[in-house]
């Protein structure tokens, strides 16, 4: 035990510790997301002991070189230079509160007091302890095995060898056992989370209701998201009282996990109940990719289905229990092959309609759903007979097909909103940028990308730890600090973070599209005829819905 505490509190390395309160002062200043004290406190924390890892790793390389060992007489430089980082950390402590609140006024959001310094400091100092302990393991571990395999192998190939191992055995149990079982917990939680069944939410009476007596999907394995997403549309009543017109019921359809054993066997369902309930007699068929819980944000399809007044139908398919960042690093074949499998059963049938007598048929998915709707749909399959347009709002920065249109963007187009040729195929928009404006005019198949500048979700980069990104220079997003500031490594784990938390940002900015933006979205997407006086009631009425200033 004696031992054990000797290698894990070994003296701590004075350029470790530089580094580290270099970077935990850095992580204070702002990126895309304001933050909590304790988010923020994680972040630093983190952000320390890598910096400490950075700063130890110089240190051991500068001794194997066999370079002079700084001279002793330095101690009074030394110290200087501990104090200065000290300095440099109670100055970044002290301008945090002006660099969160540098992003909550260009997001309307009521300023803070105060960055709670105390808290953040402490919680950042029990997680770079915790890192820390974690390294000093780590490195017992290294010695344990290269001691052991120093008897075999010379002395400085144990010391790779028991490096290596250390590495296979903590990756092991990080991968194999600790975060397996953390995804297990996480998805029985879900899994429970999403049977639970709200008592205001019973099995829809209507026989054209996914869910009902009369359908094909059975009302209890919809799943918590499944169920509201069939009972908390707009109904015809609703919409007809907006246009004072008669307008039709919007046909839901949705499919959950419990439905069927298999994705395929899952389409093929949502398939025969879309045909069951007419859904290929109505104007439009919007084929969804739910997030990662299965969940659909209302102010997507409750927009288009009043813009429509109701002649709509829209299908979806579950394919997960966790949240969608959680799928995107865990589970990220099941939501493309889910995709995949509907859209190709979907596109099969509609496809052999006659053209005058078939919907219009468009794609939609948010955030993890946006990139597996993208998968979905192969334009080599389709180039024939091409759906009608695709929707994708907050496109993560793994989506191969928006990466690829936003790098062949026309010269001097900023990163954050591309303009990608003469706009007729792919256009990008944002909170001031609607899809409209552009010269040439639509062509056959028509994509729009609905990105924030500040979405963290659609502009990590794992780059942005060894260069800038493109979106980070003159000019950026009106949604941007101008207080933000790239720093090497750290900003890649601001980015990260952000990334975590998109979905705490206020509607309108950071990961949440606001239901005005999808009303642009679909009206030039479907080109809905709608007066500008009307266009203008709608957005009112979603924002009052929304909690939003009209």
């Amino acid at each position: 035990m004696r031992r054990l505490d000797k290698e894990i509190f070994y003296s701590l390395s004075l350029l470790g510790m530089v580094m580290g309160l270099v970077f935990f002062a850095a992580s204070l200043t702002p990126s895309l997301m304001p933050r909590s004290y304790l988010v923020q406190g994680a972040l630093s924390g983190i952000s320390a002991g890598i910096g400490y890892m950075i700063g130890t790793a110089l240190t051991w390389l500068w001794f194997y070189l066999q370079l002079p060992a700084p001279d002793s007489s330095l101690k009074p430089v030394r110290w200087a230079i501990g104090m200065a980082c000290l300095a440099l950390c109670l100055a970044a402590l002290w301008h945090a509160t002006f660099w969160q609140n540098s992003i909550r006024l260009l997001w309307k959001m009521p300023p803070i007091a105060t960055a709670e310094p105390y808290w953040l400091a402490a919680v950042a100092a029990v997680t770079f302890l915790a890192a820390l302990i974690l390294g000093r393991l780590f490195r017992l571990v290294c010695l344990i095995f290269s001691k052991w395999l120093s008897r075999m192998v010379p002395s400085r190939l144990s010391k790779v060898m028991g490096s290596l191992l250390a590495i296979a055995l903590f990756w092991s149990i990080g991968q194999g056992i600790l975060l397996r079982l953390a995804l297990d917990a996480a998805d029985a939680s879900f899994q429970q989370a999403d049977a639970l069944m709200e008592t205001d939410q019973p099995s829809p009476q209507e026989a054209t209701k996914t869910g009902s007596y009369a359908s094909l999907v059975e009302w209890q394995g919809l799943g918590r998201q499944g169920r509201h997403f069939i009972v908390s549309g707009p109904t015809a009543n609703e919409i007809s009282s907006f246009w004072n017109t008669k307008s039709q019921e919007p046909l839901r359809i949705y499919v959950g996990l419990n439905n069927a054993e298999t994705s395929k066997e899952r389409a093929a369902l949502a398939l025969k109940e879309l045909i069951r309930q007419g859904a290929f007699e109505r104007s439009l068929l919007v084929v969804i990719v739910p997030t990662g819980t299965g969940w659909i944000y209302p102010a997507a399809m409750d927009t288009l289905e009043y813009l429509q007044q109701g002649d709509v139908a829209s299908v979806a398919v579950q394919y997960s229990y966790l949240t969608s960042w959680m799928s995107l690093l865990f589970e990220p074949r099941e939501g493309e092959e889910t995709a995949v499998d509907l859209f190709d059963a979907v596109y099969g049938y509609w496809s052999k309609l006659p053209h005058d007598k078939r919907p219009k048929l468009y794609l939609h998915g948010l955030s993890l759903g946006a990139l597996n709707s993208q998968l979905s749909l192969d334009i080599y399959n389709v180039i024939g007979d091409p759906v009608n347009g695709a929707l994708w709002s907050g496109p993560p920065f793994r989506s191969a097909r928006w990466m690829a249109a936003t790098a062949a963007r026309n010269p001097g187009t900023p990163e954050w909103l591309p303009k990608f040729r003469n706009g007729s195929v792919i256009r990008f928009a944002n909170q001031e940028h609607p899809p409209e404006q552009y010269a040439a005019p639509w062509g056959p198949l028509r994509v729009i990308y609905l990105q924030y500048a500040s979405d963290p979700v659609v502009f990590f980069d794992a780059s942005s730890a060894f260069r800038e990104p493109e979106w980070m220079k003159a000019p950026r997003g009106p949604d941007v600090s101008p207080q933000l500031t790239w720093i090497p490594v750290v900003t890649m784990l601001q980015l990260l973070f952000d990334m975590m938390i998109a979905t705490t940002s206020p509607v309108g900015y950071g990961h949440i599209y606001a239901p005005q933006h999808y009303i642009d979205g679909w009206i030039s997407l479907t080109d809905a005829s709608i007066a500008p006086q009307d266009v203008t009631r709608l957005k009112s009425l979603f924002a009052s819905r929304f909690g939003m200033t009209p």
